[in-house]
């Protein structure tokens, strides 16, 4: 999808971001390092986390200006909501934001999947505006301890644009990746579900799979390649399942395309088709290069 115009909203101007009440519900790694890069770039930061641990780091460590356990206690004096929760606890958090939320807001949430979440937020009342979300980074470490405020630097944000969006929430998402370092990045909710499958999902299952088939015997011998391949298997499994299960389809087709190159590598291993198994690899190589040559292209301009 096309970065959405503004040409004709002649009242949007810069700094409308430093006029925001920024509201996070769930304080992890990704709600965390939000909070961390927007310090000193809105009017206030409010944080909510079911977990009273998190809640005492994040005001110990001055990460956010208010925290609460209840999103009641503090989304009404916010103007702009982040819904940084698994995906289907978003889910969830946005059928319930009418109530919680009795002002207008603009609603962005940091979900690995698009298609749900878009779904739901398209049955929001005119006063709360919706803008889909995902950023393109993280780490397989996911808690409060582990945030930083550079971990969105030089990261696509995936934005989707829904019917309800107005011109004023699609300007604060592009401001809002601006101020953090990300680029933002307009996409289908549709095409993002299919594409993260290949490029997230499948590598997490992979990564599993790997580490489940490795004996343990074989411990001495690991290296670099295994860790950088199946470093994913440490992800948290509970956000994973959310993920896994919102996505099922496209990670099926993903898998069963995965599965019939695996077929063609056991086959010329089987039959002793070395020149069809270079070929392959060769292929291989030449694929990889030609992605990361692309995503680095897209990443200067």
């Amino acid at each position: 999808m096309d970065r959405p115009s503004f040409a004709n909203n002649q009242d949007l101007t810069g700094g409308r971001l430093a006029g925001q009440r920024v509201a996070i519900i769930g304080l992890g790694l990704m709600g965390g390092s939000l909070a961390l890069a927007l310090r000193g770039k809105v009017a206030a930061l409010l944080g909510v986390d079911p977990e009273p641990t998190v809640r005492s780091l994040a005001l110990r460590q001055g990460i956010v200006d208010h925290v609460a356990e209840n999103p009641a206690e503090l989304l009404p004096e916010s103007s702009l909501v982040i819904l940084a929760a698994p995906v289907r606890s978003i889910i969830s958090l946005i059928s319930g934001l009418p109530a919680l939320h009795p002002g207008r807001a603009i609603i962005i949430d940091l979900g690995s999947t698009k298609v749900e979440i878009t779904r739901a937020m398209a049955a929001l009342p005119e006063r709360l505006s919706p803008v889909g979300g995902h950023p393109m980074c993280g780490k397989e470490t996911n808690s409060l301890v582990n945030a930083s405020a550079d971990l969105y630097v030089g990261a696509p944000f995936v934005f989707s644009a829904l019917s309800n969006s107005t011109p004023d929430a699609l300007y604060l998402a592009n401001e809002l990746a601006a101020a953090i370092g990300a680029k933002p990045l307009w996409v289908d909710p549709v095409d993002h579900d299919r594409w993260v499958a290949a490029t997230s999902h499948l590598p997490y299952l992979l990564s599993n799979a790997l580490a489940a088939c490795t004996p343990l015997e074989s411990a001495s011998l690991i290296g670099p390649g295994f860790r950088s391949t199946a470093r994913l298997a440490r992800s948290s499994p509970r956000m994973m399942l959310d993920i896994l299960i919102t996505n099922r389809e496209n990670i099926i087709a993903s898998l069963e395309n995965y599965r019939a190159q695996l077929a063609i590598l056991e086959n010329a291993l089987a039959t002793g088709g070395y020149s069809n198994l270079l070929e392959f690899l060769e292929q291989g190589a030449f694929q990889f290069s030609a992605l990361t040559a692309t995503r680095e292209k897209e990443r200067v301009e």
